[in-house]
Protein backbone atom coordinates (compact mmCIF):
# COMPACT_ATOMS: atom_id res chain seq x y z
CA UNK A 1 0.00 0.00 0.00
CA UNK A 2 3.35 2.20 -0.15
CA UNK A 3 1.96 3.62 -3.87
CA UNK A 4 -1.05 4.92 -1.91
CA UNK A 5 -0.81 9.10 -1.68
CA UNK A 6 -4.59 9.14 -0.74
CA UNK A 7 -7.21 6.98 1.02
CA UNK A 8 -10.60 8.41 2.44
CA UNK A 9 -12.77 6.68 4.64
CA UNK A 10 -16.45 6.50 5.87
CA UNK A 11 -17.17 10.21 4.17
CA UNK A 12 -20.55 11.53 5.66
CA UNK A 13 -22.13 14.25 4.22
CA UNK A 14 -25.03 16.10 4.73
CA UNK A 15 -27.61 18.74 3.77
CA UNK A 16 -31.24 19.94 4.48
CA UNK A 17 -33.35 17.22 4.00
CA UNK A 18 -30.84 15.58 2.01
CA UNK A 19 -27.85 12.70 2.90
CA UNK A 20 -25.29 13.81 0.10
CA UNK A 21 -22.63 11.09 0.66
CA UNK A 22 -23.22 8.18 2.60
CA UNK A 23 -20.20 6.19 4.27
CA UNK A 24 -18.05 6.49 0.99
CA UNK A 25 -14.80 4.87 0.67
CA UNK A 26 -12.15 6.02 -2.10
CA UNK A 27 -8.48 5.70 -2.78
CA UNK A 28 -6.24 6.83 -4.81
CA UNK A 29 -2.43 6.11 -5.94
CA UNK A 30 0.77 7.40 -6.80
CA UNK A 31 1.23 7.60 -10.96
CA UNK A 32 -2.70 6.90 -11.80
CA UNK A 33 -5.56 8.31 -13.69
CA UNK A 34 -8.29 7.39 -11.06
CA UNK A 35 -11.52 8.49 -12.24
CA UNK A 36 -14.64 9.18 -10.43
CA UNK A 37 -18.25 8.28 -12.16
CA UNK A 38 -21.74 8.63 -11.07
CA UNK A 39 -24.58 10.63 -12.89
CA UNK A 40 -25.72 14.15 -11.04
CA UNK A 41 -26.94 13.60 -7.60
CA UNK A 42 -24.18 11.20 -7.26
CA UNK A 43 -21.64 12.82 -5.07
CA UNK A 44 -19.09 13.33 -7.15
CA UNK A 45 -19.13 16.81 -6.05
CA UNK A 46 -19.39 16.84 -2.69
CA UNK A 47 -16.26 14.22 -2.26
CA UNK A 48 -14.57 16.05 -4.54
CA UNK A 49 -15.21 19.31 -2.46
CA UNK A 50 -14.73 17.26 1.04
CA UNK A 51 -11.81 16.86 0.02
CA UNK A 52 -10.47 19.99 -0.98
CA UNK A 53 -12.17 22.19 2.07
CA UNK A 54 -14.90 23.68 0.37
CA UNK A 55 -16.88 21.37 2.40
CA UNK A 56 -16.87 20.72 6.13
CA UNK A 57 -17.75 16.27 6.49
CA UNK A 58 -19.62 15.14 8.83
CA UNK A 59 -17.92 11.94 9.27
CA UNK A 60 -15.28 9.95 7.95
CA UNK A 61 -11.45 10.12 8.30
CA UNK A 62 -8.97 11.63 5.36
CA UNK A 63 -5.15 10.47 5.08
CA UNK A 64 -2.90 12.36 3.03
CA UNK A 65 0.77 10.25 2.72
CA UNK A 66 -0.53 8.45 5.46
CA UNK A 67 -0.94 11.65 8.14
CA UNK A 68 -4.96 12.58 8.77
CA UNK A 69 -5.82 15.68 6.98
CA UNK A 70 -9.01 17.90 7.21
CA UNK A 71 -8.69 20.67 4.79
CA UNK A 72 -10.62 23.84 6.02
CA UNK A 73 -10.41 25.47 3.39
CA UNK A 74 -9.26 25.57 -0.84
CA UNK A 75 -5.89 27.42 0.47
CA UNK A 76 -5.33 25.05 3.11
CA UNK A 77 -5.67 21.87 0.71
CA UNK A 78 -3.59 23.33 -2.09
CA UNK A 79 -0.78 23.96 0.89
CA UNK A 80 -0.86 20.05 1.49
CA UNK A 81 -0.58 19.28 -2.01
CA UNK A 82 -4.03 18.72 -3.35
CA UNK A 83 -4.88 21.13 -6.19
CA UNK A 84 -8.13 21.06 -8.75
CA UNK A 85 -8.21 22.21 -12.77
CA UNK A 86 -11.66 23.21 -13.92
CA UNK A 87 -14.27 22.91 -16.66
CA UNK A 88 -14.55 27.11 -16.42
CA UNK A 89 -10.73 28.33 -15.68
CA UNK A 90 -10.62 29.91 -11.71
CA UNK A 91 -7.73 32.14 -12.81
CA UNK A 92 -7.47 35.99 -13.17
CA UNK A 93 -8.24 36.72 -16.62
CA UNK A 94 -7.25 40.57 -16.39
CA UNK A 95 -3.19 39.30 -15.03
CA UNK A 96 -0.87 38.06 -17.09
CA UNK A 97 0.15 34.84 -17.09
CA UNK A 98 3.16 34.92 -15.44
CA UNK A 99 0.78 36.52 -12.75
CA UNK A 100 -1.15 34.08 -12.45
CA UNK A 101 0.76 31.03 -12.12
CA UNK A 102 3.19 33.10 -9.20
CA UNK A 103 -0.17 35.06 -8.00
CA UNK A 104 -0.29 35.06 -3.74
CA UNK A 105 3.52 33.66 -4.37
CA UNK A 106 5.15 36.19 -6.57
CA UNK A 107 9.73 36.40 -6.31
CA UNK A 108 10.24 39.29 -4.24
CA UNK A 109 13.50 42.02 -4.29
CA UNK A 110 14.58 43.19 -1.35
CA UNK A 111 11.14 41.79 0.10
CA UNK A 112 9.86 45.01 -1.21
CA UNK A 113 9.31 45.14 -5.05
CA UNK A 114 7.76 42.17 -7.11
CA UNK A 115 10.84 40.76 -9.10
CA UNK A 116 9.24 40.69 -12.75
CA UNK A 117 11.63 39.47 -14.84
CA UNK A 118 12.31 35.97 -12.68
CA UNK A 119 8.56 35.58 -12.29
CA UNK A 120 8.81 35.61 -16.21
CA UNK A 121 11.74 33.67 -16.52
CA UNK A 122 10.10 31.21 -14.38
CA UNK A 123 6.42 31.07 -15.65
CA UNK A 124 8.55 30.51 -19.17
CA UNK A 125 10.60 27.57 -17.69
CA UNK A 126 7.31 26.31 -16.34
CA UNK A 127 5.35 26.48 -19.14
CA UNK A 128 7.78 24.97 -21.32
CA UNK A 129 7.61 21.89 -18.97
CA UNK A 130 4.23 21.24 -21.07
CA UNK A 131 5.78 22.03 -24.40
CA UNK A 132 3.97 25.40 -24.15
CA UNK A 133 5.96 28.38 -25.40
CA UNK A 134 3.97 31.58 -25.21
CA UNK A 135 4.03 35.65 -24.16
CA UNK A 136 4.02 35.16 -20.78
CA UNK A 137 3.88 38.89 -20.11
CA UNK A 138 0.25 39.04 -21.82
CA UNK A 139 -3.06 38.98 -20.06
CA UNK A 140 -4.38 35.58 -20.00
CA UNK A 141 -7.57 36.70 -21.43
CA UNK A 142 -5.83 36.67 -24.78
CA UNK A 143 -5.68 33.18 -25.52
CA UNK A 144 -7.91 30.39 -25.99
CA UNK A 145 -9.79 28.51 -23.51
CA UNK A 146 -7.13 25.32 -24.53
CA UNK A 147 -3.98 27.50 -23.40
CA UNK A 148 -5.98 29.26 -20.42
CA UNK A 149 -6.23 25.22 -18.74
CA UNK A 150 -3.32 24.56 -19.33
CA UNK A 151 -1.95 28.20 -17.50
CA UNK A 152 -3.97 26.46 -14.57
CA UNK A 153 -2.59 23.42 -14.49
CA UNK A 154 1.20 24.82 -14.57
CA UNK A 155 0.00 26.86 -11.50
CA UNK A 156 -1.26 23.55 -9.35
CA UNK A 157 1.70 21.64 -10.63
CA UNK A 158 4.61 24.43 -9.75
CA UNK A 159 2.76 25.05 -6.37
CA UNK A 160 4.21 21.25 -6.17
CA UNK A 161 0.53 19.37 -6.26
CA UNK A 162 1.06 15.98 -5.39
CA UNK A 163 -2.54 14.99 -6.12
CA UNK A 164 -4.39 16.93 -9.13
CA UNK A 165 -8.14 17.00 -9.53
CA UNK A 166 -9.43 17.65 -12.99
CA UNK A 167 -13.34 18.40 -12.97
CA UNK A 168 -14.77 18.33 -16.55
CA UNK A 169 -11.71 19.95 -17.93
CA UNK A 170 -12.59 19.04 -21.32
CA UNK A 171 -16.25 20.06 -22.15
CA UNK A 172 -14.83 23.60 -23.67
CA UNK A 173 -12.14 21.64 -25.47
CA UNK A 174 -11.88 20.20 -29.06
CA UNK A 175 -10.70 17.21 -29.94
CA UNK A 176 -6.99 18.62 -30.74
CA UNK A 177 -7.32 20.45 -27.25
CA UNK A 178 -8.46 17.36 -25.25
CA UNK A 179 -5.86 14.97 -26.85
CA UNK A 180 -3.28 17.81 -25.70
CA UNK A 181 -4.65 17.95 -22.39
CA UNK A 182 -4.21 14.22 -22.13
CA UNK A 183 -0.98 14.10 -23.13
CA UNK A 184 -0.07 16.47 -19.94
CA UNK A 185 -1.78 14.11 -17.94
CA UNK A 186 0.21 10.98 -19.07
CA UNK A 187 3.21 12.81 -18.48
CA UNK A 188 2.23 14.13 -15.27
CA UNK A 189 1.40 10.29 -14.21
CA UNK A 190 4.86 8.88 -15.71
CA UNK A 191 6.17 11.69 -13.09
CA UNK A 192 4.19 10.28 -10.24
CA UNK A 193 1.38 12.79 -9.90
CA UNK A 194 -1.79 11.20 -8.77
CA UNK A 195 -4.84 12.07 -10.90
CA UNK A 196 -8.29 12.82 -9.76
CA UNK A 197 -10.64 12.96 -13.14
CA UNK A 198 -14.34 13.88 -13.38
CA UNK A 199 -15.84 13.88 -17.03
CA UNK A 200 -19.46 12.50 -18.76
CA UNK A 201 -17.66 11.59 -21.41
CA UNK A 202 -17.81 7.60 -21.10
CA UNK A 203 -15.06 7.65 -24.48
CA UNK A 204 -12.30 10.33 -22.52
CA UNK A 205 -13.19 7.93 -19.44
CA UNK A 206 -11.51 4.81 -20.97
CA UNK A 207 -8.95 6.65 -22.67
CA UNK A 208 -7.48 8.13 -20.52
CA UNK A 209 -8.06 6.14 -16.64
CA UNK A 210 -6.13 3.52 -14.74
CA UNK A 211 -9.22 2.85 -12.13
CA UNK A 212 -12.97 4.33 -11.80
CA UNK A 213 -14.32 4.15 -8.98
CA UNK A 214 -18.72 4.67 -9.15
CA UNK A 215 -20.99 6.77 -6.85
CA UNK A 216 -25.00 6.32 -7.03
CA UNK A 217 -27.33 8.24 -4.70
CA UNK A 218 -24.43 9.13 -2.61
CA UNK A 219 -23.37 5.81 -2.16
CA UNK A 220 -20.27 3.82 -3.18
CA UNK A 221 -21.13 0.89 -5.96
CA UNK A 222 -17.96 -0.30 -6.23
CA UNK A 223 -14.12 0.47 -7.73
CA UNK A 224 -12.92 -1.16 -10.57
CA UNK A 225 -9.87 -1.60 -13.01
CA UNK A 226 -10.53 0.35 -16.13
CA UNK A 227 -9.72 -2.56 -18.36
CA UNK A 228 -11.76 -4.76 -16.34
CA UNK A 229 -14.92 -3.10 -16.84
CA UNK A 230 -16.73 -3.24 -19.85
CA UNK A 231 -18.78 0.41 -20.85
CA UNK A 232 -21.97 -1.62 -20.79
CA UNK A 233 -21.48 -2.74 -17.09
CA UNK A 234 -19.78 1.28 -15.84
CA UNK A 235 -23.06 2.46 -17.25
CA UNK A 236 -25.55 0.14 -15.66
CA UNK A 237 -23.55 0.18 -12.12
CA UNK A 238 -24.08 4.43 -12.88
CA UNK A 239 -27.55 4.23 -13.55
CA UNK A 240 -29.08 0.99 -11.44
CA UNK A 241 -31.26 -1.66 -12.09
CA UNK A 242 -33.73 -1.76 -9.03
CA UNK A 243 -37.12 -2.11 -9.58
CA UNK A 244 -38.23 -3.74 -6.66
CA UNK A 245 -39.07 -0.34 -5.20
CA UNK A 246 -41.31 0.81 -8.03
CA UNK A 247 -42.98 -3.00 -8.90
CA UNK A 248 -45.85 -1.47 -7.93
CA UNK A 249 -46.67 1.50 -10.65
CA UNK A 250 -48.02 0.49 -13.83
CA UNK A 251 -47.67 2.95 -16.85
CA UNK A 252 -50.66 4.59 -18.46
CA UNK A 253 -52.58 3.49 -21.43
CA UNK A 254 -52.55 5.94 -23.97
CA UNK A 255 -55.82 6.69 -25.37
CA UNK A 256 -57.12 6.70 -29.19
CA UNK A 257 -57.16 10.34 -30.76
CA UNK A 258 -55.13 11.95 -28.29
CA UNK A 259 -53.64 15.59 -29.46
CA UNK A 260 -50.20 16.37 -30.13
CA UNK A 261 -49.14 19.33 -27.38
CA UNK A 262 -45.67 19.78 -28.56
CA UNK A 263 -43.80 18.72 -31.76
CA UNK A 264 -40.09 19.78 -32.31
CA UNK A 265 -38.52 19.16 -35.71
CA UNK A 266 -34.76 19.21 -36.31
CA UNK A 267 -34.22 21.53 -33.09
CA UNK A 268 -31.23 22.73 -32.48
CA UNK A 269 -29.37 24.92 -29.69
CA UNK A 270 -25.57 26.37 -30.40
CA UNK A 271 -22.97 24.02 -28.26
CA UNK A 272 -25.76 22.38 -26.94
CA UNK A 273 -28.27 20.51 -28.83
CA UNK A 274 -28.49 19.42 -32.74
CA UNK A 275 -30.92 17.86 -34.83
CA UNK A 276 -33.76 16.45 -32.16
CA UNK A 277 -36.49 15.53 -33.39
CA UNK A 278 -39.47 14.57 -30.86
CA UNK A 279 -43.32 14.19 -30.54
CA UNK A 280 -45.08 14.76 -26.98
CA UNK A 281 -48.95 13.89 -26.57
CA UNK A 282 -51.89 14.34 -24.23
CA UNK A 283 -52.08 11.32 -21.89
CA UNK A 284 -48.73 10.06 -22.49
CA UNK A 285 -45.39 10.05 -20.81
CA UNK A 286 -42.68 10.66 -22.98
CA UNK A 287 -39.22 9.81 -20.91
CA UNK A 288 -35.72 10.67 -21.75
CA UNK A 289 -32.55 8.05 -21.14
CA UNK A 290 -28.96 9.39 -21.29
CA UNK A 291 -26.18 10.20 -19.38
CA UNK A 292 -25.30 13.28 -17.82
CA UNK A 293 -24.17 16.06 -20.49
CA UNK A 294 -25.89 13.78 -23.19
CA UNK A 295 -28.59 17.21 -24.28
CA UNK A 296 -31.44 15.95 -21.99
CA UNK A 297 -32.03 18.91 -19.81
CA UNK A 298 -30.73 21.17 -22.46
CA UNK A 299 -33.78 19.47 -24.65
CA UNK A 300 -36.09 20.36 -22.02
CA UNK A 301 -34.59 23.81 -21.96
CA UNK A 302 -35.19 24.40 -25.62
CA UNK A 303 -38.48 23.29 -25.47
CA UNK A 304 -39.45 25.90 -22.13
CA UNK A 305 -37.36 28.87 -23.86
CA UNK A 306 -34.98 28.66 -21.35
CA UNK A 307 -32.55 27.99 -24.25
CA UNK A 308 -32.81 29.92 -27.58
CA UNK A 309 -33.30 27.64 -30.63
CA UNK A 310 -30.67 28.38 -33.16
CA UNK A 311 -32.23 25.83 -35.71
CA UNK A 312 -35.32 24.06 -36.30
CA UNK A 313 -38.99 24.27 -35.37
CA UNK A 314 -41.30 23.72 -32.14
CA UNK A 315 -44.79 23.91 -32.53
CA UNK A 316 -47.38 23.77 -29.48
CA UNK A 317 -51.00 22.05 -30.87
CA UNK A 318 -50.10 22.59 -34.39
CA UNK A 319 -48.93 26.10 -34.78
CA UNK A 320 -45.34 26.85 -34.82
CA UNK A 321 -44.05 29.07 -32.06
CA UNK A 322 -40.72 31.47 -30.78
CA UNK A 323 -40.22 31.25 -27.15
CA UNK A 324 -38.63 34.04 -26.05
CA UNK A 325 -38.41 32.93 -22.74
CA UNK A 326 -40.19 31.07 -20.19
CA UNK A 327 -42.82 33.51 -19.83
CA UNK A 328 -44.09 32.70 -22.98
CA UNK A 329 -43.88 29.12 -22.73
CA UNK A 330 -45.91 29.70 -19.82
CA UNK A 331 -48.57 31.34 -21.49
CA UNK A 332 -48.50 28.20 -24.23
CA UNK A 333 -49.40 26.00 -20.95
CA UNK A 334 -46.11 24.69 -21.05
CA UNK A 335 -44.70 23.93 -17.29
CA UNK A 336 -41.06 22.32 -16.29
CA UNK A 337 -39.73 21.19 -13.14
CA UNK A 338 -36.25 22.36 -13.05
CA UNK A 339 -33.52 19.95 -12.79
CA UNK A 340 -31.60 21.63 -10.19
CA UNK A 341 -34.82 22.29 -7.70
CA UNK A 342 -32.35 24.54 -4.85
CA UNK A 343 -30.82 27.06 -7.56
CA UNK A 344 -33.69 27.04 -10.04
CA UNK A 345 -36.55 25.97 -8.25
CA UNK A 346 -37.36 27.00 -4.36
CA UNK A 347 -37.19 30.02 -3.32
CA UNK A 348 -36.34 28.87 0.23
CA UNK A 349 -36.32 31.60 2.32
CA UNK A 350 -40.54 32.04 1.32
CA UNK A 351 -43.37 30.21 2.66
CA UNK A 352 -44.65 26.65 0.42
CA UNK A 353 -47.89 29.35 -0.14
CA UNK A 354 -45.58 31.92 -1.84
CA UNK A 355 -43.64 29.15 -3.38
CA UNK A 356 -46.81 27.31 -4.96
CA UNK A 357 -48.53 30.55 -6.21
CA UNK A 358 -45.22 31.90 -7.66
CA UNK A 359 -45.27 30.53 -11.46
CA UNK A 360 -49.64 31.37 -11.90
CA UNK A 361 -48.82 35.21 -10.71
CA UNK A 362 -45.90 35.34 -13.16
CA UNK A 363 -48.37 34.18 -15.81
CA UNK A 364 -51.12 36.42 -14.97
CA UNK A 365 -48.84 39.35 -14.85
CA UNK A 366 -48.34 41.87 -11.96
CA UNK A 367 -51.65 43.90 -12.60
CA UNK A 368 -53.32 40.90 -11.64
CA UNK A 369 -52.48 40.29 -8.01
CA UNK A 370 -53.76 36.47 -6.31
CA UNK A 371 -55.75 37.81 -3.43
CA UNK A 372 -54.41 36.33 -0.06
CA UNK A 373 -57.35 33.93 0.50
CA UNK A 374 -57.21 32.43 -3.03
CA UNK A 375 -53.52 31.74 -2.31
CA UNK A 376 -54.09 29.85 0.88
CA UNK A 377 -57.23 28.13 -1.10
CA UNK A 378 -54.73 27.31 -4.12
CA UNK A 379 -51.70 26.16 -1.58
CA UNK A 380 -54.19 24.13 0.57
CA UNK A 381 -55.60 21.95 -2.00
CA UNK A 382 -52.34 21.31 -3.02
CA UNK A 383 -50.73 20.15 0.11
CA UNK A 384 -53.59 17.86 0.32
CA UNK A 385 -53.68 16.40 -3.49
CA UNK A 386 -49.91 15.76 -3.05
CA UNK A 387 -49.35 15.05 0.11
CA UNK A 388 -47.16 17.64 1.31
CA UNK A 389 -45.80 16.66 4.48
CA UNK A 390 -45.81 20.58 6.35
CA UNK A 391 -48.14 21.93 9.46
CA UNK A 392 -49.58 24.52 7.38
CA UNK A 393 -48.72 26.50 4.16
CA UNK A 394 -46.72 29.15 5.97
CA UNK A 395 -43.61 27.26 6.53
CA UNK A 396 -41.06 28.26 4.95
CA UNK A 397 -40.25 25.85 2.08
CA UNK A 398 -36.25 25.97 2.68
CA UNK A 399 -37.28 23.40 6.32
CA UNK A 400 -38.99 20.88 4.57
CA UNK A 401 -37.12 17.46 3.01
CA UNK A 402 -36.12 17.26 -0.44
CA UNK A 403 -39.26 15.25 -1.15
CA UNK A 404 -41.83 17.44 0.11
CA UNK A 405 -39.78 20.22 -1.60
CA UNK A 406 -40.26 18.72 -4.91
CA UNK A 407 -44.03 17.97 -4.57
CA UNK A 408 -44.19 21.91 -3.72
CA UNK A 409 -42.22 22.89 -6.84
CA UNK A 410 -44.80 20.35 -8.67
CA UNK A 411 -47.45 21.96 -7.02
CA UNK A 412 -46.26 25.51 -8.22
CA UNK A 413 -46.82 24.35 -12.21
CA UNK A 414 -49.79 22.05 -11.62
CA UNK A 415 -51.35 25.47 -10.01
CA UNK A 416 -50.81 26.55 -13.92
CA UNK A 417 -53.17 24.11 -15.46
CA UNK A 418 -50.31 22.99 -17.91
CA UNK A 419 -51.36 21.18 -21.02
CA UNK A 420 -47.84 19.69 -21.15
CA UNK A 421 -45.41 19.62 -17.64
CA UNK A 422 -41.97 18.42 -18.15
CA UNK A 423 -39.90 16.98 -15.36
CA UNK A 424 -36.22 17.34 -15.05
CA UNK A 425 -35.08 14.60 -12.37
CA UNK A 426 -38.06 14.99 -10.40
CA UNK A 427 -36.53 12.22 -7.97
CA UNK A 428 -32.79 13.25 -7.49
CA UNK A 429 -32.02 13.19 -4.22
CA UNK A 430 -35.10 12.40 -2.27
CA UNK A 431 -35.45 8.82 -0.10
CA UNK A 432 -37.07 6.12 -1.80
CA UNK A 433 -40.99 6.47 -0.83
CA UNK A 434 -40.84 10.12 -1.79
CA UNK A 435 -39.38 8.82 -5.05
CA UNK A 436 -42.59 6.64 -5.68
CA UNK A 437 -44.91 9.13 -4.59
CA UNK A 438 -43.66 11.65 -7.50
CA UNK A 439 -43.72 8.78 -9.78
CA UNK A 440 -46.82 7.87 -8.65
CA UNK A 441 -48.62 11.28 -9.06
CA UNK A 442 -47.00 11.82 -12.44
CA UNK A 443 -48.91 8.41 -13.85
CA UNK A 444 -52.06 10.25 -12.24
CA UNK A 445 -51.44 13.28 -14.26
CA UNK A 446 -50.47 11.36 -17.21
CA UNK A 447 -53.84 9.55 -16.31
CA UNK A 448 -56.08 12.67 -16.41
CA UNK A 449 -54.70 13.59 -20.27
CA UNK A 450 -51.92 16.11 -19.35
CA UNK A 451 -48.65 15.38 -21.59
CA UNK A 452 -45.87 14.66 -19.37
CA UNK A 453 -41.79 14.57 -20.31
CA UNK A 454 -39.73 12.87 -17.83
CA UNK A 455 -36.13 13.28 -17.50
CA UNK A 456 -34.38 10.93 -14.83
CA UNK A 457 -30.78 9.76 -14.33
CA UNK A 458 -32.63 6.44 -12.52
CA UNK A 459 -33.29 4.39 -15.93
CA UNK A 460 -35.39 1.90 -14.46
CA UNK A 461 -37.60 5.40 -13.78
CA UNK A 462 -38.16 5.82 -17.28
CA UNK A 463 -38.52 2.42 -18.54
CA UNK A 464 -41.19 1.93 -15.47
CA UNK A 465 -43.09 5.14 -16.69
CA UNK A 466 -42.78 6.07 -20.18
CA UNK A 467 -44.64 5.16 -23.36
CA UNK A 468 -42.12 6.21 -26.00
CA UNK A 469 -38.25 6.81 -24.60
CA UNK A 470 -35.57 9.01 -26.26
CA UNK A 471 -32.37 8.14 -26.38
CA UNK A 472 -29.94 10.72 -26.02
CA UNK A 473 -25.87 10.78 -26.32
CA UNK A 474 -23.54 13.38 -27.28
CA UNK A 475 -25.95 15.95 -27.29
CA UNK A 476 -28.06 14.25 -30.31
CA UNK A 477 -31.16 12.03 -30.20
CA UNK A 478 -29.20 8.81 -31.10
CA UNK A 479 -32.73 6.38 -30.87
CA UNK A 480 -36.55 6.69 -29.89
CA UNK A 481 -38.13 3.30 -28.41
CA UNK A 482 -41.77 2.98 -28.55
CA UNK A 483 -43.78 1.32 -25.87
CA UNK A 484 -43.45 -2.02 -27.67
CA UNK A 485 -39.57 -2.06 -28.05
CA UNK A 486 -38.73 -0.75 -24.63
CA UNK A 487 -36.15 -2.92 -23.29
CA UNK A 488 -34.10 -1.82 -20.11
CA UNK A 489 -30.89 -3.92 -21.68
CA UNK A 490 -31.51 -2.42 -25.22
CA UNK A 491 -31.62 1.17 -23.90
CA UNK A 492 -28.15 0.36 -21.64
CA UNK A 493 -26.67 -0.80 -24.98
CA UNK A 494 -27.68 2.54 -26.95
CA UNK A 495 -26.80 4.90 -24.36
CA UNK A 496 -23.22 3.03 -23.77
CA UNK A 497 -22.71 3.76 -28.10
CA UNK A 498 -24.22 0.49 -29.26
CA UNK A 499 -26.91 0.68 -31.93
CA UNK A 500 -30.67 0.48 -30.90
CA UNK A 501 -32.00 -3.06 -31.97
Amino acid sequence: MNDVILQMSGIEMNFPGVRALRNVDFTLRKGEVHSVMGENGAGKSTLIKCLTGVYQMDGGTILFDGAPIRPQSVSEAMKIGISSVYQEVNLCPNLTVAENIFIGRQPMKAGVFVDWAKMNRLSQKTLERFNLNINVARNLDTYSVAVQQMVAIARAVDISAKVLIFDEPTSSLDKDEVERLFDVMRKLKAEGMAIIFITHFLDQVYQISDRITVLRNGELVGEYTAKDLPRIELVTKMVGKDFDRITNLKKVVPKEGRGVVIEANNISVDASISNVDLTLREGEILGFAGLLGSGRSETAKALFGIDKISGGVVSIKGSAVNLRGPAAAIKKRIALCPEDRKQDGVVTDLTVRENIVLALQGRMGMFQYISRKKQSELADKYIKLLGIATPDAEKKIGELSGGNQQKVILARWLATEPDALILDEPTRGIDVGAKAEIMRLTLELCEKGMAVAFISSELEEVVKLSNNIVVMRDRKKVAEFKEEEIDHDSILQTIAGGEKE
